[in-house]
């Protein structure tokens, strides 16, 4: 009996291992280091532009939304079917080149574009314009799902993320 209550649990549960995926190889894309470059790989893919997700070692948000969110393969074929998929250290000191060709660190590229707090996410269009921008964690997968479509649809030009939210 105790074998067959064993085996039904990893039956019932077998699913939800099946839908988890490592972030770090599913979810993020290895860096070339220059944006100018991703802009152009991101048009030549059809993506709508380029999503950062500023972070750094020892943030407890940022490990959460790894271990909850962005391990979810539902949440990693919807971000990297519409945008590349970047993770950018805020103390890190990798040379990189941003979106006008200007050579720098991750931690000046993070510093130029105010990031204070991790997590902090970043959507750029495929000009290289910042066009949306959440600080801190999202609550749950359909929150970062929904902003993932927020950008994708374009909301972001009429309204703040909050009131697309609040219609949906």
């Amino acid at each position: 009996m105790r074998q067959l209550l064993i085996a039904f649990c990893l039956l019932v549960s077998a699913p939800v291992w099946a839908e988890t995926r490592d972030p770090l190889n599913h979810f993020f894309q290895p860096k070339f280091g220059d944006f100018q470059a991703d802009l152009q790989e991101a048009r030549k893919q059809g993506k709508q532009g380029i999503f950062l997700f500023f972070e750094m070692d020892a943030c407890p948000f940022c490990e959460r939304m790894k271990t909850t969110i962005l391990n979810q393969s539902d949440v990693q074929d919807a971000y990297r079917e519409k945008f590349l998929v970047y993770s950018i250290d805020v103390n890190g000191d990798t040379e990189m080149t941003d979106f006008q060709g200007k050579r720098m660190t991750e931690k000046a590229f993070a510093f130029a574009h105010r990031v204070r707090a991790t997590p902090t996410l970043l959507f750029f269009d495929l000009d290289g314009k910042l066009v949306a921008r959440h600080t801190g964690p999202t609550k749950n997968q359909a929150e970062f799902l929904l902003l993932g479509q927020y950008v994708a649809e374009g909301a972001y030009a009429t309204q703040p993320f909050i009131k697309y939210k609040q219609g949906k």
